[in-house]
């Protein structure tokens, strides 16, 4: 059903019988390999976990320098791990995800909407290497459509298809949809609307949804 998970393995397992429980760890790890062998950009990693999820964590420096390198094959313990050895660590490395983490904090508190697991559906897009998936509050006051390109080499591009009614936005009427990490503007109309995500700029969209379009005062460039 979700062709992004396809090198996720199904495991069944019985609490009574125990049956699969020693397979569980072998293919967590095999799956984490997969997917990093997927995904190499840690951008995508963060951006699914904040808008997925209502609540995630980070280890700290080791994840905002991309400390990826691992022990040995199929280990879960990176290289040069600071359990072992007192580690300093350089912040203002230029490819640190800092940044982008600070950004996605700030755009977590001041939406509801990505505080809770609550009300999150999927939409469809005519490419597989797109994933789209919204969250918004009970009220419709507040929702957000996230769009990540899964593809961390190349320029993906396709149409999504949003239930614009479910979202509280008119279906006949232009509405504006407001991208959160760029602070970038789009216009919008209908239920189809086309997106193309370069993972050199990046990965993702963040969008909030605003149901109505506003009106030439409302805009900063007037005030």
């Amino acid at each position: 059903r979700y062709p992004f998970l396809a090198f996720a393995p199904f495991i069944f397992t019985s609490a009574i019988t125990g049956d699969g429980v020693k397979e569980l760890i072998p293919a967590a790890l095999r799956a984490g390999e997969a997917w990093r062998a997927r995904f190499q950009t840690a951008q995508v990693k963060k951006v699914l976990a904040a808008t997925l999820a209502s609540a995630y964590g980070v280890y700290g420096p080791a994840f905002e320098l991309l400390e990826a390198t691992p022990r040995e094959p199929g280990s879960e313990e990176y290289r040069d791990s600071e359990k072992y050895q007192r580690r300093v660590w350089d912040l203002d490395r230029p490819n640190s995800l800092a940044p982008l983490m600070a950004r996605l904090n700030r755009i977590r508190a001041a939406h509801p909407a990505l505080q809770t697991n609550e009300r999150l559906a999927f939409h469809d897009t005519d490419n597989d290497q797109l994933i789209a998936y919204s969250k918004r509050t009970a009220d419709r006051d507040d929702v957000i459509l996230s769009v990540v390109n899964l593809d961390p080499h190349h320029v993906q591009s396709g149409w999504l298809v949003l239930p614009l009614e479910e979202l509280g936005v008119d279906p006949e009427r232009p509405y504006e949809v407001h991208e959160l990490i760029t602070d970038t503007t789009y216009l919008w109309q209908g239920v189809r609307n086309y997106v193309e995500l370069d993972p050199a700029r990046l990965n993702a969209h963040v969008l909030h949804i605003s149901p109505r379009m506003r009106t030439e005062e409302e805009f900063e460039y007037y005030l």
